[in-house]
């Protein structure tokens, strides 16, 4: 099985703060290693190699032990506007005055359809 994960730019990498690997993320997940590729593979969740090794995914992104609620249908309308996984972390994690904060931080607050909205426009 082959993951399109793509490496990370420093500016990005700083956007996001705490990451955690595939291993790391399975166990928070309570799920096996290769569920949490399989759904990297379905853009369910997005993660990034930072300076080789195994990829990883921002760590906001699973919370109370499961997918962020919201997250994987934004990701999907993201990847249907043509974004990559570094691109789709860059917009989720850079401040929009409009929301206001962050994409990722109005999805943690549970404003995810009005995130996945925005998501949307940039398809046009």
């Amino acid at each position: 099985m082959t993951l399109t994960v793509a490496q990370i730019d420093r500016d990005t990498d700083q956007l996001v703060g705490e990451w955690l690997p595939i291993s790391e993320a399975a166990k928070r997940l309570e799920i096996s290693i290769g569920r949490v590729k399989q759904l990297l593979k379905d853009k369910k969740l997005v993660g990034v190699r930072r300076g080789g090794g195994e990829p990883q995914i921002p760590a906001v992104f699973i919370a109370g032990g499961d997918v962020l609620k919201g997250l994987p249908g934004t990701l999907t309308v993201l990847a249907d506007a043509g974004y990559d996984e570094v691109e789709s972390i860059r917009w989720l994690f850079t401040a929009d005055d409009s929301l206001p904060g962050s994409p990722i931080d109005a999805i943690a607050a549970g404003r995810h359809t009005e995130v996945k909205r925005r998501a949307q426009a940039l398809g046009f």
